[in-house]
């Protein structure tokens, strides 16, 4: 084993892909970032950056799907790291655009290829690592999200005193391209890969003690716990696209708050998802109007990332290991659903009412889904091959 152990590689891995996700995650929101400083530059209305952030949320749901169903057939560490290196390139290209058509199109682009990002990162820690350890090591991976949303805005607002928007998405934009090289190298798809045995997922007893086999995509289809885990991701991501996406401009526009106040906001935010989430990771294995703003937050990104940790782990763990990539995928496709009516039709009654009344809609639909769970509470959970009762 050339003296390299599990822990190494799983060290060296979970490192290259919490780096990785940071960025991707960093270039999927640098137009948010930095939308104030393009407004002042470009003229832009509601409608037109509902448009830009749909047109990558409707791309995104589309290439994350293609790309977990592709994650049980191809190389994870490629798909990872192409994905990564598109991300770069596409956000340096922005750099040197100023039009709405051009910047809908490229953010599209960019949105095909953060698709590639996070089904890899799934299908790469369930083979390195134990399913007594799986959900914690996923909600600790998913805090890279975390941290690029709650670094960013704070890094945008410091460039922006020195620099402008097009040097903040040139420079980001060129450092993905950098680390795509460096998780190309350093991510293995399974421990096979170095030499040293794969970690073993436990077999599945079918009748008289034989292995079951492998679950068909027409049993995972068919089992109605998917759809509800999906309709429920749908929700929360689209509720947290929704503050995550406008919740800055909600504050400057319509609550007279400074543009620091606003980037604050949304840093108090991703803290609380961090802690959100490795909370909600780690259980599934075992008075100042400012103040009250950032307190805000960071109870909603408590509440809406724990949530949006879960939801991937129960994809994975729930589904039969040979679909474990499509599981996600379609209930992450859900997801970016959720995400993409966060987008245009979210900032259009922004438009034609109030940023204010968007956001009342939205906690009614979040408030409906809970009462819905609430009753479908006892649904059958396993998707994928049952096993026939003897008698």
């Amino acid at each position: 084993m050339a003296g390299k152990s599990y822990s190494y590689y799983r060290m060296v891995i979970f490192t290259a892909m919490y780096v990785g996700y940071t960025l991707y995650y960093f270039n999927r929101k640098t137009f948010s970032f930095v939308m104030p400083s393009i407004m002042e530059e470009i003229s832009l209305d509601k409608d037109d950056l509902g448009l830009i952030t749909s047109s990558q949320s409707g791309a995104y749901a589309i290439s994350k799907f293609i790309s977990g169903v592709l994650s049980d057939q191809m190389s994870a560490r490629w798909l990872f790291s192409s994905g990564l290196l598109l991300v770069g390139l596409v956000n340096v290209v922005f750099s040197w655009s100023s039009t709405v058509t051009i910047f809908a199109w490229l953010w599209f682009l960019n949105g095909l290829a953060q698709g590639l990002g996070w089904p890899p990162c799934g299908k790469v820690l369930r083979k390195w690592f134990e399913p007594s350890q799986f959900g914690t090591w996923w909600a600790i991976l998913s805090t890279s999200m975390n941290l690029a949303g709650g670094l960013g805005p704070i890094v945008a607002a410091l460039m922006a005193l020195s620099y402008d928007w097009r040097t903040t998405l040139a420079l980001s934009g060129s450092l993905c391209v950098v680390a795509s090289l460096v998780c190309l190298l350093l991510i293995k798809n399974e421990p096979s890969d170095v030499g040293l045995p794969n970690v073993e997922l436990g077999p599945r007893k079918g009748k008289k003690g034989s292995l079951a086999k492998d679950s068909t995509l027409t049993e995972l289809l068919l089992s109605p716990y998917l759809w509800v885990l999906s309709t429920g991701y749908l929700v929360v991501f689209g509720a947290k696209t929704c503050c995550t996406d406008w919740g800055q401009l909600f504050l400057i526009q319509e609550r007279g708050q400074s543009a620091l106040v606003g980037s604050s906001y949304m840093s108090a935010l991703e803290i609380g998802g961090l802690v959100g989430s490795i909370a909600a990771g780690y259980l599934s294995d075992k008075a100042v109007a400012r103040v009250w703003i950032l307190l805000l937050g960071a109870i909603f990104g408590f509440s809406s990332y724990g949530p949006v940790a879960l939801f991937g782990v129960i994809a994975n763990e729930s589904a039969p290991s040979n679909l474990c990539g499509t599981s996600h995928a379609i209930v992450a496709l859900m997801a970016n659903v959720g995400g993409f009516l966060a987008g245009l039709p979210f900032s259009t009654i922004a438009k034609h009412y109030s940023w204010g009344t968007a956001f009342w809609v939205a906690e009614i639909i979040c408030t409906v889904s809970t009462v819905a769970f609430f009753f479908l509470r006892n649904i059958r959970t396993k998707m994928g091959h049952v096993p026939k009762k003897v008698d």
